[in-house]
């Protein structure tokens, strides 16, 4: 069986790395094409212009991830 390991990386995307076959597939289950045997990063902010894949634009336009940002809403309700 292979092993699967996804890893929400920290205002990033989910990183996926697979030790065996990894098969991405779109809305109508159309195979989206990848590098096999490789990581893959796929984006969470909704900016990455090679979605699903990750371009690092969440770099660029300062998106927190959910736990952060839960993190920060709970403390202000906490004041």
């Amino acid at each position: 069986m292979a092993e699967v390991k996804i890893t929400v990386r920290k205002d990033g995307p989910y990183l996926i790395v697979v030790d065996g076959s990894l098969t991405i597939v779109d809305q109508e289950g159309n195979a989206i094409p990848h590098r096999e045997g490789r990581p893959v990063a796929l984006c969470r902010c909704g900016g990455s212009t090679t979605k699903p894949f990750c371009d690092g634009t969440h770099s660029k336009i300062g998106f927190e991830g959910a736990t952060a940002a839960v993190g920060a809403s709970e403390a202000a309700e906490d004041e």
